[in-house]
């Protein structure tokens, strides 16, 4: 049985990573972004934006908002983080993409999925529906049956979202590329991509240590992208 105890590493090792802010404080700061969103603000009336849009870019756009009641730099910072883990750029939608209905959690870590539609991952366990704001959690969720507890025989589907067209594809045909420069919510990420081409392209782009496939990815590779040491 492989077992984790998530409620203690979500607290201890968030990871994630933005220009001139550490790994973990960028994801502390996109999961209080996320909080602020929900609670403070009208989350109808927030700005969508680029990925490319600066954090002062979208604070501004905050304020001509009217979305959110005056907030303090540093909440308003967490906020734009937020914001901006979640940009979808210039993309368009195709229909192909992971539904993700409003409201629905990671069953991992928690967060909002609807928010973060370009890292969106999706499994069916006989007949219900789970949603992942990015493919590490999904592996979580896949590999720690101790933490998780289901019949993993009665998977019915594992849906991914390939990084350059949104598209959803199956899990188990994706191919995945570890330790680059570009990070999803809840930090480093395994990004999927529909083809090895695809994704040896992404590496030459953002750079990453090396392409591996579904059946490769195990307990102590999704782990070490939290930092944390572990044996499979």
């Amino acid at each position: 049985m492989k077992r984790i105890i998530f409620s203690f590493i979500l607290v201890i090792a968030f990871l994630g990573a933005a220009e001139g802010i550490s790994a973990a404080k960028y994801a502390r700061l996109v999961a209080k972004g996320e909080k602020i969103a929900m609670k403070l603000c009208d989350h109808e009336k927030l700005p969508k934006v680029e990925e490319n849009a600066s954090i002062p870019a979208i604070t501004q756009a905050v304020k001509a908002s009217g979305a959110c009641p005056p907030l303090n730099r540093r909440k308003m910072e967490a906020l734009a983080l937020f914001l901006k883990s979640g940009a979808s750029g210039s993309h368009s939608h195709t229909g192909k993409e992971i539904s993700v209905p409003h409201g629905a959690k990671c069953p991992v870590c928690g967060m909002f999925v609807s928010k973060y539609p370009k890292w969106a991952a999706e499994m069916v366990v006989d007949g219900k529906r789970y949603y992942f704001d990015g493919v590490k959690d999904m592996m979580k969720f896949y590999i720690f049956d101790g933490d998780f507890p289901y019949d993993r025989k009665k998977i019915e589907k594992m849906l991914v979202t390939d990084f350059y067209t949104l598209e959803a594809i199956p899990a188990r045909k994706a191919w995945y590329v570890l330790g680059s420069k570009v990070y999803g919510p809840m930090g480093n990420e395994l990004i999927p991509f529909k083809t090895k081409k695809e994704a040896e392209g992404f590496i030459a782009d953002h750079g990453g240590d090396r392409i591996v496939r579904f059946d490769q990815i195990t307990g102590k590779m999704v782990m070490a992208l939290d930092g944390i040491e572990y044996e499979d």
